[in-house]
């Protein structure tokens, strides 16, 4: 059984950083995409970034694109999101996701993740 625990969510002054973890259990195969996606309150799910387990090539979205770093430690099967210059409009749920098996070691912007985290929840005050 394939699951997802998502850590590091918390509440930050608007500037500051912020390192999510997602650590992936239960994959019996490294042929797999990982996501962090956050959905805002009133507002729907979004892409943050994607990255194949082992793969160096990361997809991000607009909003997350200079300010966001998506990476990940292949021995551990952890992901990592590492958030800085956070604004209030980042405040949302968090949430980490992988899509598996894959055939390509591509993640394209329209897969659809068959495995999603609890969330864990970021707050930006100001």
């Amino acid at each position: 059984q394939v699951q997802l625990v998502e850590s590091g969510g918390g509440s930050v002054q608007a500037g500051g950083s912020l390192r999510l973890s997602c650590v992936v259990i239960g994959f019996t195969h490294d042929n797999y995409c990982m996501g962090w996606f956050r959905q805002a309150p009133g507002k729907e799910r979004e892409a943050v970034g994607s990255q194949f387990h082992g793969g160096k090539i990361t997809n991000y979205a607009d909003s997350a694109k200079g300010r966001f770093t998506i990476s990940q430690d292949y021995a551990k099967n952890t992901l990592y999101l590492q958030m800085t210059a956070l604004e209030l409009d980042d405040t949302a749920m968090y949430y980490c996701a992988a899509a598996g098996p894959r055939s390509r070691t591509t993640c394209p912007a329209n897969l659809d993740y068959n495995y999603w985290g609890q969330g864990t929840q970021v707050t930006v005050s100001s």
